[in-house]
């Protein structure tokens, strides 16, 4: 399903988040997003466009194959995605 995809996503972006010691609202301002919006990521409710992405790997500082590490094959398979 879609919203496992964004669970899962959400909850990357949470890790490595709470790994910088960041606030959502420090994260938010460092990617120059709305605070709600990383709220809605990380909660797995908002799904977020390319150049959102790019934006928090540029903001915590990571390539985005690190954002999205926990897609996995395995995983791909498991989320039959739509």
């Amino acid at each position: 399903m879609e919203r496992a995809a964004l669970r899962l996503l959400g909850r990357r972006v949470r890790q490595l988040r709470k790994q910088h010691a960041w606030s959502q609202e420090h994260l938010a301002e460092v990617a120059e997003l709305h605070e709600n919006y990383v709220s809605r990521v990380e909660t797995g409710t908002q799904e977020p466009g390319l150049f959102v992405l790019l934006r928090l790997c540029r903001a915590l500082n990571i390539a985005p194959g690190e954002l999205l590490e926990d897609f996995s094959l395995r995983a791909l398979k498991r989320l039959r995605l739509k």
